[in-house]
C-alpha cells in the first residue's frame, strides 16, 4: 500500500526511493543543518514530505548535477531550502547559473583570516567538477599501456617530460597536503583516544 504524497516516512523509506544508503543520510544530516527529520522514542527517524523534497534536491545537485556538498551548502545559504526543494520534480532544470555567478563572484573575494598575496588571485575550485579551459584531464584519456612499457624496456623515452607545477599550483598543493597531514593527525589521536 502506497502512502498518501504528504505522510511522514521512515529512513529506509526515503533510502530506498533516492536510492540511496541510509548511512549516507544519517552524514547528510551531520553537513546539512535544513534536514530535520523528527524523531521519535528509541531514535526512529521519520521525514516530512518537505524533508523528502529537499533530499532530493541535494541528490540531484550532489549526484545529477555533479556539485560538491560544500557548493550546496552555499546555495542553501545563499538562496534558500525553497530553491533546493524545487529541484525535487526531475523534470525541473536546474537554474543555478545566477548561483554559479554568485558563488563565483564570492570566491573571488578574499577571506578575513586570509591576507591576499600581492599579484595571486586565490580561486576555490571545489564547487566546479567540469573541464578546465587548458591542462589535459587524464581521468578520460586512454593510455597504451604497452607502448608506455615498450618504451621503458628498450630504455628510450616516448616524449619529453611534461613541465612540472607551476608555483600556484604548489602552493595550492603545499596547502591541501597541509590539510591532509592536519586530518591524518586528527585521525591518529582520535583512534589513539579511542
Amino acid at each position: 500500500m502506497d502512502k498518501a504524497p504528504d505522510a511522514f516516512r521512515t529512513i529506509s523509506e526515503v533510502a530506498q526511493e533516492l536510492d540511496i544508503p541510509q548511512h549516507v543520510l544519517r552524514f547528510w544530516e551531520t553537513r546539512f543543518s535544513q534536514i530535520k527529520p523528527m524523531k521519535r522514542s528509541g531514535g526512529r527517524r521519520y521525514y516530512r514530505p518537505d524533508d523528502v523534497d529537499l533530499l532530493k534536491g541535494i541528490r540531484r545537485l550532489l549526484y545529477g548535477e555533479g556539485y560538491t556538498i560544500r557548493g550546496v551548502q552555499r546555495i542553501l545559504k545563499e538562496h534558500g531550502v525553497k530553491s533546493v526543494q524545487g529541484l525535487a520534480d526531475s523534470a525541473a532544470a536546474v537554474s543555478f547559473g545566477a548561483i554559479e555567478d554568485a558563488i563565483g563572484a564570492s570566491l573571488m573575494e578574499p577571506d578575513d583570516e586570509e591576507a591576499p598575496i600581492n599579484g595571486v588571485t586565490d580561486t576555490d575550485d571545489d564547487d566546479y567538477q567540469g573541464d578546465e579551459e587548458e591542462g589535459i584531464d587524464f581521468r578520460f584519456t586512454e593510455v597504451d599501456d604497452e607502448e608506455i612499457l615498450t618504451t621503458f624496456r628498450k630504455g628510450g623515452t616516448a616524449a619529453a617530460a611534461p613541465a612540472g607545477p607551476s608555483a600556484i599550483d604548489r602552493e595550492r598543493l603545499g596547502r591541501v597536503l597541509a590539510d591532509l597531514v592536519a586530518c591524518r593527525e586528527m585521525l591518529d589521536q582520535a583512534l589513539k583516544d579511542g
